[in-house]
């Protein structure tokens, strides 16, 4: 089925600024409240996010076999669960709808006052419910950073590093959407030389810049995913951010891996970009040659995605501080290969399930994904252009994170994550 929304010279009748992420090319798919309080599921193009809820029953979608609620849901589990060619189908449509050439809902405008609200009058939500969430390990940069700070900096990665996708299975509960502040969270630390631990707040609450990939009903429990059919499975991608608090981690982290150190607060943004829109800007992954990896995980062909990724650190009341860029294209482990592993012990994978990175650090230390990094472990503090210097991130900070791809013809990108650090909570 050929991918008509993705045609680069096409151009929508609805304003859409110059370098938006979201041009007629991207149709990302969200959940958002109008303000009419209703729950829809929708798109964006430009600035306005658009009813699909409302498409559906002025019946826009005819032809399309859709069941007669889907995009009137709280959540885009059940059109997830329709498979690619469904996506593909919508996409399409909505592309066709919107095109600057197509009259049918352009000269409408009462059919455009019910369908189309400006992006401020609307509130998003997290898009879909999120049953299970497995945060992955997958940048070599990354690891081996971490690997000479806490380890052999001769010896930093694991023997079992370039061998799997390393991954946990987190929590989902507290995954949260773009916009929502988080705590700081209290745990157990050991303070340096002392042999007992203490109770109390985080003293190293940090980001970690990821994507996230959410999929489909892959399989039934028993059954792997090939590698070479991963992608079916995959919907779209969000950015993530994995809040970590590295004192509790450092304590805890032995003999189990992450628990109270990660599962305190993610955030991720509220637009699904779907892996279709991002086709344009595959490439290569980097070389798995020493060693190969075994055969199931073995794959031909571009599965990596070329994404620029920036952070930014905002104090409170103050001015907008970059302080990474990154890249996607980094990761060791793709996401097929990731999907791959996740299912090679019969795992089951749902529709909503939503898959993290790991933290995506490029090769120099301006493209590191974490404080860890950029301030290595606290030892190289980064002064902020209002003077003051951060370690980690001080309560009142905003941790901002955008994603885009750019080539000659179009952009496509994610908007933000954005999330404000506030002190423990306290019940009032």
């Amino acid at each position: 089925m050929p991918l008509t929304a993705n045609d680069p010279s096409r151009k929508s009748w609805l304003e859409v600024p110059k370098n938006s992420d979201f041009p007629i090319q991207n149709i990302p798919f969200g959940v958002f409240i109008t303000k009419d309080d209703v729950v829809t599921i929708g798109t964006r193009i430009g600035n306005y996010a658009i009813d699909l809820g409302a498409l559906q029953q002025l019946n826009y979608f005819e032809g399309i076999e859709l069941t007669d609620d889907m995009f009137m849901q709280d959540t885009l589990n059940d059109f997830i669960s329709d498979g690619k060619k469904t996506w593909r189908l919508v996409r399409n449509r909505i592309a066709d709808l919107f095109d600057a050439d197509n009259a049918k809902l352009r000269d409408n405008v009462k059919h455009r006052e019910i369908v189309i609200f400006d992006l401020a009058d609307v509130e998003m939500q997290l898009p879909v419910l999120i049953g299970d969430y497995t945060d992955f390990y997958s940048s070599r940069e990354h690891a081996t950073n971490v690997g000479k700070m806490f380890r052999d900096p001769d010896n930093a990665l694991l023997p079992n590093w370039l061998h799997i996708p390393v991954g946990y299975h987190g929590r989902s509960s507290t995954i949260v959407p773009s916009g929502i502040p988080i705590h700081r969270p209290n745990g157990q630390t050991l303070p340096s030389g002392e042999t007992q631990p203490v109770f109390g707040p985080s003293k190293r609450v940090d980001f970690e810049l990821e994507m996230g990939f959410i999929t489909t009903d892959a399989n039934i429990m028993g059954e792997a995913i090939p590698v070479g059919e991963a992608e079916e499975h995959i919907f779209g991608m969000v950015l993530f951010n994995d809040w970590s608090a590295r004192d509790i981690q450092k304590w805890e982290y032995v003999p189990l891996g992450p628990f109270l150190a990660k599962n305190f607060a993610s955030s991720m943004s509220p637009w699904i970009v779907t892996l279709d829109a991002l086709e344009p800007f595959r490439t290569e992954s980097p070389v798995q040659e020493d060693p190969k990896p075994l055969e199931y995980l073995q794959q031909e062909g571009k599965h990596a995605f070329d994404i620029k990724l920036q952070v930014a650190l905002q104090p409170e009341g103050g001015e907008e501080n970059v302080i990474s860029n990154s890249n996607f294209k980094y990761m060791y482990w793709s996401m097929s290969q990731q999907l791959a592993h996740h299912t090679v012990n019969g795992c089951r994978v749902n529709s909503g399930d939503l898959m993290g990175s790991g933290t995506i650090s490029g090769p120099t230390p301006d493209s590191f994904g974490s404080m860890l990094e950029l301030s290595w472990g606290g030892k190289n503090p980064l002064t902020l252009s209002d003077g003051t210097e951060r370690t980690f991130i001080n309560d009142g900070d905003t941790v901002i994170m955008r994603g885009y791809c750019q080539n000659d013809e179009v952009r496509i990108g994610f908007g933000e994550v954005s999330s404000k650090l506030l002190p423990p909570f306290k019940k009032k």
